[in-house]
């Protein structure tokens, strides 16, 4: 199946996974350079997930979000999929346009008011969700939804502190970490 990027990045030479993983991270360097060797691991790791995810289902990683909240929420308008993927509703409404253009995602009105339109799963949809074996997250949501809060809570605050003194802008808060790396 044909990935559904048509800018999809060149394929990356498969790497030797090193006997100690840790070794890198660990070696004598100041500590700029350690968080920044961290950041490379983190990042590799949700980039080589996203390209298998996509070589399995044929899906991008946001798509496969969308279709995994359609299937446990049949019927969810276009504002509560957004809200439930934590991205903006224009994000979502171009995601959707694509999922439906695909023969993924269907639209109905809704009943008792014409005016909400509600967004279903179709059997094409459903069954590229079946290459995966449970609802699709993401490998870096999911570990830090396993995190302990105070952790979670430390963390947070470091990475404040470090966009503070980037001094960037946050608006990319709200778009699918998939579409941008």
């Amino acid at each position: 199946m044909t990935p559904t990027n048509s800018l999809a990045r060149p394929k990356r030479r498969a790497r030797a996974t090193p006997t100690c993983p840790s070794q890198p991270l660990n070696e004598p360097v100041d500590p700029a350079t350690q968080a920044l060797r961290r950041f490379r691991v983190i990042f590799d790791s949700v980039r080589t997930h996203f390209q298998q995810v996509e070589k399995l289902t044929g899906a991008g990683a946001a798509q496969l979000r969308a279709l995994s909240i359609l299937r446990e929420r049949p019927g969810i308008r276009l504002s509560e999929l957004a809200q439930a993927m934590d991205v903006h509703q224009s994000t979502t409404s171009n995601l959707v346009k694509t999922l439906i253009e695909r023969g993924l995602v269907s639209t109905a009105r809704d009943e008792v008011d014409r005016r909400v339109l509600r967004l279903r799963l179709l059997p094409a949809g459903a069954r590229v969700l079946q290459r995966l074996r449970a609802p699709y997250i993401g490998v870096l949501p999911k570990a830090l939804g396993n995190l302990p809060p105070a952790t979670l809570q430390r963390l947070n605050a470091d990475l404040d502190t470090l966009i503070a003194t980037m001094h960037i802008d946050t608006a990319a808060a709200m778009t699918p970490l998939a579409e941008q790396l």
